[in-house]
């Protein structure tokens, strides 16, 4: 989020101190004796290749997002940003955005703004992916096993090697199931945070996105959390964010996802792609109302939110009770 008020000396970038992660419903204790029969490397070149995979398989699928960051007074709401879209894919199968409901923000009543940095975080690091590709960017530590509702997990921190100019990196924790070896939680935060020389302040809140299965096969994200105080240097902001990914559909593609050369079950023929004038945009939505078709919001660069009861959960292990049940393995 960046802050509209004035910085009156340069700082550096401070590294994000170590998460404490917290015990939510759900959440066993961390077991922090090495993997029986398996070595951290291994099951990090295991989940980094599945990451590989089903970052491209997502890339064929359409979904909806839906975001809401606020500013907070105590249990008052100063401002709020909110944007409902769906990504899908034109008549010649080039993926693009499609803005269902976007109301004019009031951020800047609670004294900060959404910023380019925001924006692309809430597309590209909220719902993080670790791929083989990044691994050498980043230092990865196992620090145990621990239970997450049903599944059994494997556990590492994760932080960048290095910050290179203008470039996003995610620092936290990650959570990787012990059965399919795909990356299920993550906690943490995007960094850097951003102090300018000319008064220009972009900080950012620690989120936790949880994921679940999508056509019993991809681990997709479908839910980030965030309840923090950003501290500017003109003051404390309170912040809150959620964002929800929802309504999963695989686009049709000659794509084949494999893993370690097998050809992974599921996938579907391809389909003709949809036109764009067969779809009908939404009437426009009063502020309160849901959009038709979607669910709530999601958070990242700027005070996240949801505060309406039915569409802000406080964070838990389990999916919130509006995402498909099936999404957990049995």
């Amino acid at each position: 989020m960046s802050s509209k008020f004035a910085v009156l000396a340069l700082l550096c970038f401070a590294v994000l101190l170590p998460l404490s992660v917290r015990a939510q419903k759900g959440e066993g204790p961390l077991d922090p004796t090495p993997p029986q029969g398996i070595t951290p490397e291994e099951i990090i070149r295991r989940f980094a290749a599945k990451e590989k995979q089903f970052k491209a398989a997502r890339e064929n699928y359409t979904y909806r997002q839906d975001v809401k960051v606020e500013t907070l007074d105590g249990d008052t709401v100063t401002g709020e940003y909110q944007e409902v879209f769906d990504v899908v894919f034109d008549d010649k199968g080039r993926r693009l955005e499609q803005v269902k409901f976007a109301p004019q923000s009031t951020l800047e009543n609670g004294g900060i703004s959404m910023s380019p940095q925001d924006l692309n975080d809430i597309r590209h690091l909220l719902p993080f992916v670790l791929t083989s590709d990044e691994i050498p960017e980043y230092d990865i530590l196992y620090v145990g096993k621990q239970r997450e509702d049903e599944l059994g997990t494997f556990v590492f921190d994760v932080a960048p090697k290095r910050i290179e100019k203008d470039k996003r990196y995610f620092q936290g924790r990650i959570w990787v199931d012990d059965h399919d070896f795909q990356i299920v939680k993550t906690s943490g935060k995007t960094v850097p945070d951003i102090r300018k020389k000319k008064g220009q302040e972009n900080l950012f809140p620690k989120f936790t996105t949880w994921r679940e299965q999508v056509d019993n096969i991809y681990w997709f994200p479908t839910y980030t959390f965030a309840d923090d105080v950003l501290h500017f240097s003109t003051g404390d902001i309170h912040i809150r964010e959620i964002v929800r990914y929802s309504d999963y559909k695989r686009f049709g593609s000659t794509v084949k996802i494999t893993y370690e050369g097998q050809e992974l079950p599921g996938q579907q023929q391809p389909q003709p792609a949809q036109q764009p004038d067969q779809q009908q945009p939404q009437p426009a939505q009063q502020p309160g109302q849901q959009p038709s078709g979607g669910q709530a919001p999601p958070p990242s660069a700027a005070p996240a939110g949801g505060q309406a009861p039915s569409q802000a959960p406080p964070p838990r292990t389990s999916p919130p009770a509006s995402t498909p049940p099936q999404n957990f393995r049995n």
